[in-house]
């Protein structure tokens, strides 16, 4: 069942900090994982000598975590409209956009409009 009222103003910032989380994670990814394949001799050996692809490696790493990261706070933003567990639906919008710190965290703006965006939807009251 659709709820008439929800939170709009959570549900728009939200939704914002999910796409900056998404498309700062997209952004980081292609540019690690180009400098990844174009280095010209890689060295098999242990990670901290940049072996396995070094720096570039652990970046695409991140930012697939800050990418998952995107996809839950937008999919929580969505839950938002359509169901009346705003409690729920907050608190995984703000753990999800502290965990997006990990993961390269939206450009940092796309992180903190989401801890914005899911307080705002655990204070939200309908009228």
């Amino acid at each position: 069942m659709v709820p008439s009222e929800y939170p709009k103003t959570a549900y728009t910032v939200s939704m914002i900090a999910g796409a900056l989380m998404i498309a700062s994670s997209i952004i980081v990814m292609i540019v690690s994982w180009a400098f990844y394949l174009t280095q010209p001799v890689r060295y098999y050996g242990p990670m901290i000598f940049g072996g396995y692809g070094g720096p570039f490696f652990m970046f695409g790493l991140m930012a697939i975590f800050g990418l998952v990261s995107g996809i839950v706070v937008i999919a929580s933003a969505f839950m938002l409209r359509k169901s009346a567990d705003y409690t729920v639906w907050g608190i995984l919008i703000i753990v999800f956009s502290i965990f997006s710190f990990f993961g390269m965290g939206g450009f940092v703006v796309g992180a903190v409009l989401g801890i914005v965006g899911g307080g705002l939807a655990l204070s939200w009251k309908s009228s």
